[in-house]
């Protein structure tokens, strides 16, 4: 395709004229979805796969007619069509049309520019062609024509019935030679009105899809990603015949992973660094046990290979040399994992590359057995029955817990080139990721004066040593402290504060500090108020009574609070809560108040047991978690002694 150099019209985003008439068109969808920026009058892909030359060519034809309903249409101006080594981009036809006259007239786009993308992880040489619709304006039309070639059969697209907004009309063809198989997997097509037809003619197998009027997707914060909701379809090759032999493409597992294979194979046969080889033996010197080897080298990786993905053509899906990662001391998912691989090696043992899904791909492996069932790769270390997950694109991931992004995700593990094995990955428990907050509070005035111990594990104490990582000062410490530790209301403010085992990858991180929160006892004669609750961050569960998706959290949580409260000397205690607790099958809180003494100890214990809830889950835990927000009003009192 011919390159033509972008001309900057900046004045082209914005209509050079007011146009009173609006077309029948318009009328009728502005009507029909007044809530919408935009109507896709029309989506139609047509898809070629013939057999030359004993080669598998295929060609798709893409069409877009969008109409626009609203002043947005100016920043629906801006388009971009992207592809990468694996895609070829052969012509681009676009433009906008204007309603004048009681009828469109049609304006070309003349300029296009190609850039560079760089934004993904596992295989990222993407590049896109960008330009701008002329004159967008509530009213007009823009049409998208393009071809392009797909030169691995293996990534054959997926198609989408559905968008963030309206489609009248969605079609899908596929022509493939009689020679080629073909399968299709469905997902989340259930109640969508889709007629699909399936004929012969010259020689080709015919397969059409159309779905009319379907209402614009809407996906709430924290939903999960769009393809666990979107109605689809991915068109899957397993195999054609190439003279009098067929060739296995992607039937199974095997063949998927037989392709996986071939593309590693190769990697890291050259010998190691001597440096990389000194280094490793350093860090297993003097250690008792393989898995403690596994852990030093793992823990050495993830602190000095910085993660960095850049990728290009099948380098998406081949690792770097573990001497060349090494050398420049960064590499993406595939070059950690080969360096691990390596170097695991060097101390004589084994690591097994592996292929998994972040929790953005719902597919699993014999559901789906193409390059789009995942999107990374790690090392799994093997031990009896026992499978360590090794991510060392992240920091300070302990040995015996997966980055939290591949949690009940399949993975592929390669044992050797015609072995596998698919393992799903452990969602780590509640009890694991522990919030432990405990203090001891004084009254003074109207004033709380706090002394407490902060315990982080697991998942909550990896986030807090990346966020950690970014404030240097001890003014910045003090104002992430005070934010991350805030009880009682926005007056609290932390004093002092002592950090224990920070950064370190096994041990809970400790933070033992003091803190004042003003303003927050009230008195009434010769009694006084103070209310315990001071944690309500539970409240952040609930959900808006209009969400429409499911709700997908990085990980279980278990908190827990402690507060006890020293009664001056002047007072008694003249009320005390009762005890709370509420719970179902996924979540679970207690509130707890013991006297002891001169101390009221209060002692809250909340378990969130899931990673994902749907709408009828979500609406459940709204009311359980209103009982709770019920109790927290609940208030101790003291009285004056006499």
């Amino acid at each position: 395709m011919k390159k033509i150099l972008f001309f900057a019209g900046a004045l082209m985003m914005f209509p050079l004229c007011t146009i009173a008439q609006k077309s029948p068109v318009y009328e009728l969808y502005k009507q029909k979805y007044p809530d919408a920026h935009a109507v896709r009058l029309l989506e139609e892909r047509k898809i070629d796969i013939s057999l030359e030359d004993n080669e598998i060519l295929i060609t798709q034809d893409i069409f877009e007619e969008d109409l626009y309903l609203d002043k947005a249409a100016t920043y629906g101006s801006k388009r971009s069509i992207n592809y990468s080594s694996f895609f070829d981009i052969e012509s681009v036809e676009a433009s906008s049309l204007l309603y004048e006259n009681g009828k469109y007239n049609e304006l070309e786009v003349k300029d296009f520019v190609e850039k560079d993308e760089m934004d993904q992880s596992f295989y990222d040489d993407s590049k896109s062609i960008n330009f701008i619709y002329p004159s967008l304006q509530p009213g007009a039309k823009s049409k998208l024509k393009y071809r392009e070639r797909i030169k691995n059969p293996r990534f054959l697209n997926s198609f989408y019935f559905a968008d963030f907004k309206p489609i009248v009309k969605s079609k899908v063809t596929i022509s493939v030679d009689k020679n080629i198989s073909l399968k299709f997997k469905e997902f989340n097509t259930e109640g969508v009105n889709i007629n699909f037809t399936e004929k012969e003619k010259r020689g080709k197998r015919i397969y059409t899809w159309e779905a009319n009027d379907i209402e614009e997707y809407d996906l709430d914060s924290g939903a999960p990603n769009f393809r666990n909701t979107f109605p689809h379809i991915i068109p899957i090759i397993t195999e054609y015949k190439s003279g009098n032999d067929n060739v296995k493409l992607l039937d199974n597992v095997s063949d998927l992973y037989g392709w996986y294979y071939s593309l590693v194979k190769d990697v890291n046969t050259e010998e190691a660094d001597e440096e990389l080889k000194k280094i490793v033996n350093i860090l297993t010197q003097n250690k008792k046990t393989n898995l403690e080897k596994v852990k030093a080298i793992y823990y050495w990786v993830q602190e000095n290979i910085k993660y960095i993905a850049f990728e290009y053509a099948l380098g998406g899906f081949i690792p770097r040399e573990a001497n060349d990662v090494f050398n420049k001391k960064y590499g993406d998912c595939k070059d950690n994992s080969s360096i691990l691989f390596k170097m695991l090696d060097i101390a004589g043992l084994k690591g097994n590359l592996t292929w998994i899904g972040t929790r953005s791909i719902p597919y699993k492996y014999d559901e789906v057995p193409t390059p789009a069932v995942d999107n990374h790769m790690i090392l799994t270390y093997l031990e009896g029955d026992n499978a360590y997950f090794l991510d060392a694109t992240g920091r300070y991931i302990p040995i015996d817990m997966p980055s939290s992004f591949i949690q009940g995700k399949e993975a592929l593990i390669s044992i050797n080139e015609k072995d596998f094995v698919i393992k799903e990955v452990p969602v780590i428990d509640a009890k694991r990721n522990s919030i432990i907050d405990s203090t001891v509070i004084k009254i003074e005035d109207k004033i709380i004066k706090g002394k407490g111990k902060f315990r982080l594990s697991g998942y909550p104490k990896i986030d807090f040593y990346n966020a950690l990582e970014i404030e240097k000062s001890e003014k910045g410490l003090k104002d992430v402290y005070t934010k991350e530790l805030r009880k009682g209301s926005n007056k609290f403010l932390v004093d002092e504060f002592k950090e224990i085992n920070k950064y370190d990858y096994d041990k809970d991180f400790i933070v033992e500090y003091t803190y004042n929160i003003d303003d927050y006892v009230n008195s009434l004669e010769d009694e006084t108020f103070i209310n315990l609750n001071l944690n309500r961050r539970i409240s952040g569960l609930k959900s808006k009574k209009d969400r429409k998706n499911d709700r997908e959290y990085r990980y279980k949580l278990n908190e827990k609070c402690k507060i006890i409260l020293e009664i001056p000397d002047s007072m008694v205690a003249a009320y005390v809560p009762e005890n709370f607790s509420t719970s179902n099958d996924f979540f679970s809180c207690s509130i707890k108040y013991t006297q002891e003494e001169n101390r009221i100890v209060y002692e809250m214990d909340i378990d969130q047991n899931f990673i994902l809830l749907t709408l009828d889950q979500q609406k459940e835990l709204n009311k359980l978690v209103k009982k709770v927000e019920k109790n927290f009003k609940e208030v101790i009192i003291l009285k004056d002694k006499k």
